[in-house]
């Protein structure tokens, strides 16, 4: 019944590919299977020492770095963020979340996970928007892998400004002691998967993960969409 009814109402209300622009089939969810196809995947869960672990490197300790494509602003990736972020296309972060997990399956870098953790958005920004895109593409990775998403105990405590057009040196002051970890014992002895959206500069990232190292013993790895280098 479910499926006659998305048929029905995809007959009559049409949805477009963000990419391409092209009407998606019924069986197409928010992107075309042609676009999926393109995406330009850096398969570097597998690859030590890759460019987002030397961007991260002497910063903070971590396990692992992985990112699932590359990000350019003519690239396949960025109208997929930007439906994501911007035009509450959350199925896309579900999606994108559930194919970067379905790479990560059984590999060495996401069996030792014990929670995946969203980088948090403040309150009030996460109250403008109506969801944190971060907690999606959790949720996507969380749907393949089985290993629970963990949301309320690292916090955005202090409301910040974008990151977008900021230097590296900005965006680092502007996240710098913005987050907190509310519960310290429960991520004690853990093995972290801190997850968002974009890697650019790493500022956020390192501002977390300073966050995260109030837990005893905790270990961290970490999982974006894109890489911006």
């Amino acid at each position: 019944m479910k499926s006659i009814l998305k048929e029905f109402s995809h007959l009559f209300f049409p949805n477009y590919c963000p990419v391409c622009n092209n009407k998606l089939l019924p069986s197409e969810e928010g992107v075309c299977l042609q676009c999926l196809h393109k995406l330009p995947k850096t398969n570097n869960f597998n690859e030590p020492d890759n460019l987002a672990e030397t961007l991260l490197a002497g910063r903070f300790p971590f396990e692992r770095v992985a990112t699932f494509c590359v990000y350019s602003k003519q690239g396949v990736l960025q109208p997929l963020i930007h439906q994501l972020k911007y035009n509450n296309k959350k199925e896309i972060g579900i999606l994108l979340g559930k194919l970067f997990g379905k790479d990560l399956l059984g590999s060495e870098f996401i069996n030792p996970i014990d929670f995946i953790v969203p980088v948090p958005l403040h309150p009030k920004k996460q109250k403008e928007r109506g969801y944190n895109q971060a907690e999606i593409i959790a949720n996507g990775l969380s749907e393949v892998t089985a290993i629970p998403v963990s949301i309320g105990n690292l916090v955005r405590s202090i409301f910040n400004p974008t990151q977008t057009k900021r230097t590296k040196t900005q965006r680092w002051e502007n996240v710098k002691d913005i987050f907190d970890v509310l519960q310290p014992q429960l991520y004690a002895d853990k093995h972290i998967l801190l997850v968002d959206d974009i890697i650019t500069t790493g500022s956020t990232l390192e501002a977390c993960a300073h966050a995260l190292l109030k837990s005893p013993d905790v270990k961290i790895s970490i999982a974006t969409l894109g890489e911006v280098f």
